[in-house]
């Protein structure tokens, strides 16, 4: 978001609560997998006398070709077991009162699991508030060969819910909605048929828990509805059963070490037991070892391949659990040998993977679909925006306040995509109470718990933009003790909207839009700009309301939004790197209902962007160097003189308090060459840099303002001081002189006068021609010694 006030944000918030109320009232481990699973190849759903999907505003590719069951790949790729049973698909359907909290007794229609109830994917696509309480009802039958335990697992559901099975209670209420739970229903089974009821209950904006991007409003398109999207209540990933054993594995943790070679295996076990883990390559077994369940057991892998963007090398992971000489569960996994962490290189603090520098570009991943809201209508469609990303040439994506399922990481593991993983915040304006922060923290440990093994993730992004913010050095402690070895984010977006810098964690973080800004590293954190871009382009025929779409910056043609992309990669390469960035995170991979900054449309139909073009600037820009020495420039009395052909008798001159270039000889008046003459000094922000001040008005400097640069008296602020301070660069034939405070945009001469010039940039003194020599000058002798 653009930096608001805090008050100002709030009393927005509020008027969209109000508003919306108002509204709404009434690979190789699923391969060893797939040769035992007992669901047979899913076929394409067919629409039955008593249900049928309703028409989504836009289409995906994937929207008629939802099979049955939905989503039949295996769900959990790190901890896989041979046998399942997927529960996706119709079931019995009712909305109570939330008063209402026993299963009723009628069912009056029904809803294709495991799509919310907003959405036309369900066959629902209504507005549900916190006070419904939604009802799911289906028969299952247990196969034959299945023996000892039963778990039933919910991969995620919205957010309060009560199971029953066959009329009785199946475990504790669970209260979350993005964390995977399981419950044992073995005893509450019957021999053939048994029905199962699932009771939820979402508060939505009216409660404290997360919520991310959710916002109460009409299902169908409106214009507005700003960076808060359609609700998602209810069921939204996958519901199967498994057998167990009574002695089985809860939980895997595979914990790469570098330094040592090793893989760290952690097995969590229902009863005591030894772990038996062996680590394969191609078939072939490189490692194994054995220790008690509960204890970590380290496997030495010899010269292990690392996994990198470029290189995602998975190893193959078998973990036997035993009792005895009895083997009583048999799980498939996967790890990948990385690490992560910030050190200095070239003097400052940077994000290093497995010990090296490398520039982490990614974007601002939203995961909605106008077809699902929260659940994508098929794998292939989950796994597409990040192969979209991948062929742009990103090494990295930052899921925003959402937690997607199991398999979305499988895919980034798969793929080669580095992970910043939000913890989906609380809604914007709250002030969390004691309990509101206990639920919060205890959903993020479980976020970390179900995704710690995934290779792809190496960053925790604690809070964003101060929304429902608090206490926000304790909660960057808290992850960190939790999980130390991945990087974590204190608050995205520091300088944004009333949030807090907690002053710890591994990084800065600076929102800019349209960007790409600046974030500087300091002695202990490296600096990323977390947020910025925004571009817009409207599709016709591809918009959530036509008409209705925004960006931060709308280009009108592909060729403007192609130009100005390119631009802000151009800044970030040239001049963010070698000042420090260590990442940047472009808003967005597709379009949101109403956003339309995405590189795709939000039906997937459309690309907007120059695949190639923009993959060639991510190569360029992970390449970039991360120092830049730049030439030295001489303090004292000099003049700026123009090096573009045709006007090289022209120099930076000062007249009624603006900058311009204007022809400077021997015959010229002194009050020219006075003007004409600058005392290059120190930078007023940072002494490494330049600042311009005028010889015949000490105390004046060239500073930019609006994009115009103007000579004005130093007012003491550090904004002066950053407006009026200048980085030196190498230029053909001279110097460029980029802003201390936007690097990458460079003191140009267009038609006279001084302008802040931006590479790829929308504003008539942004043009092309003749940019580079515009933006360079030769610093010569004075005018005035």
């Amino acid at each position: 978001m653009p930096q608001h006030s805090p008050a100002l944000f709030q009393a927005w918030f509020a008027v969209r609560r109000a508003d919306t109320r108002l509204k709404t009232v009434v690979g190789t481990v699923l391969a060893a997998v797939a040769a035992s699973l007992l669901v047979a190849s899913p076929a394409r759903a067919e629409v039955t006398a008593d249900w049928q999907p309703k028409a989504p505003p836009l289409t995906t590719p994937w929207t008629d070709q939802v099979s049955d069951p939905p989503l039949p790949e295996y769900p959990r790729p790190q901890l896989a077991r041979s046998q399942w049973q997927n529960l996706n698909g119709i079931w019995d359907f009712e909305v109570t009162p939330s008063s209402q909290v026993t299963p009723p007794s009628t069912y009056s229609e029904k809803i294709r699991v495991p799509f919310v109830a907003e959405s036309a994917l369900s066959g629902i696509m209504r507005a549900v508030d916190g006070g419904d309480r939604l009802w799911y009802r289906r028969t299952f039958t247990v196969p034959a060969g299945w023996k000892d335990r039963v778990k039933l697992n919910f991969d995620a559901v919205d957010y309060r819910t009560d199971v029953w099975v066959n009329g009785r209670k199946a475990g504790a209420t669970h209260d979350g909605g993005y964390d995977a739970f399981s419950h044992d229903i073995t005893d509450l089974l019957e021999t053939g048929q048994n029905t199962l009821v699932v009771g939820v209950w979402d508060p939505g904006q009216a409660g404290t828990q997360a919520v991310g991007k959710q916002e109460p409003q009409p299902v169908e398109p409106q214009t507005g509805g700003g960076i808060f999207y359609t609700s998602a209540s209810g069921i939204w990933q996958t519901v199967w059963l498994e057998p167990v054993n009574a002695t089985h594995a809860t939980k895997l943790d595979l914990v790469p070490d570098l330094k040592s070679s090793t893989l760290k295996v952690k097995v969590a076990s229902t009863k005591n037991a030894t772990s038996v883990v062996t680590v394969s390559s191609g078939g072939q077994k490189v490692v194994s070892a054995s220790g008690a369940a509960g204890q970590q057991v380290s496997l030495k892998i010899p010269k292990p391949r690392l996994w990198t963007p470029d290189d995602p090398f998975l190893y193959d992971v078998k973990v036997e659990l035993r009792t005895g000489q009895k083997t009583v569960d048999t799980i498939s996994s996967y790890a990948g040998m990385r690490s992560i962490a910030v050190k200095a290189v070239d003097g400052k603090q940077r994000i290093v993977l497995n010990g090296e520098f490398l520039f982490q570009s990614g974007t601002l991943d939203q995961g909605y679909w106008p077809d699902g809201i929260y659940t994508a209508p098929t794998d292939e469609a989950l796994k597409y925006d990040l192969q979209l990303l991948k062929d742009t040439g990103f090494n990295m994506v930052r899921k925003h306040i959402k937690v997607e399922p199991q398999r979305w990481f499988y895919h980034a593991d798969k793929l080669g995509l580095l992970v910043w993983q939000d913890m989906p915040s609380m809604r914007p304006d709250l002030k969390p109470d004691a309990p509101a922060k206990a639920q919060w923290e205890k959903e993020f440990r479980a976020m970390i718990d179900q995704h710690r093994s995934s290779p792809s993730v190496v960053m925790w992004v604690a809070q964003n933009e101060g929304w429902g913010q608090y206490e926000q050095a304790r909660v960057a402690d808290l992850v960190k003790a939790y999980d130390p070895t991945r990087l974590v984010n204190n608050m995205s977006g520091i300088n944004c909207c009333g949030a807090v810098d907690g002053g710890n964690g591994d990084i800065i973080d600076f929102h800019s839009y349209t960007g790409p800004g600046v974030a500087r590293p300091s002695a202990e954190r490296a600096a990323v700009v977390g947020e910025f871009g925004g571009l817009g382009l409207k599709v016709p025929g591809h918009e959530w309301f036509p008409g209705g779409g925004f960006s931060y910056e709308d280009q009108g043609t592909a060729e403007r939004l192609n130009r100005r992309l390119i631009g802000l990669w151009t800044q970030m390469r040239t001049s963010g790197v070698a000042a420090g960035l260590s990442g940047s995170v472009y808003t967005e991979t597709t379009d949101v209902e109403n956003e339309v900054n995405g590189l795709a449309t939000y039906d997937r139909q459309v690309v907007k962007v120059d695949v190639a073009r923009l993959k060639e600037a991510n190569e360029q820009l992970i390449a970039a160097p991360t120092s830049n020495p730049a030439p030295a420039v001489a303090k004292g009395r000099h003049s700026l003189r123009v090096v573009t052909e045709g006007f090289e008798n022209r120099y930076v001159r000062h007249q009624q308090a603006l900058g311009y270039t204007e022809v400077v000889t021997e015959a010229s008046d002194d009050l020219l060459k006075n003007d004409a003459t600058w005392n290059i000094v120190p930078g007023l922000a940072d002494a490494s840099c330049y600042s311009f001040e005028a010889v015949n008005y000490p105390g004046t400097y060239l500073r930019h303002q609006a994009y115009r640069v103007k000579q004005n008296a130093n007012d003491g602020t550090p904004l002066f001081a950053a407006d009026a301070t200048w980085c030196a660069e190498e230029g053909e034939g001279g110097v460029k002189f980029t802003a201390w405070n936007f690097p990458g945009q460079y003191l140009r001469h267009y038609d006279a006068e001084l302008w802040l010039a931006t590479p790829g940039g929308n504003n008539a003194w942004d043009n092309d021609t003749s940019y580079a020599a515009d933006t360079t000058w030769a610093v010569e002798a004075p005018w005035v010694p």
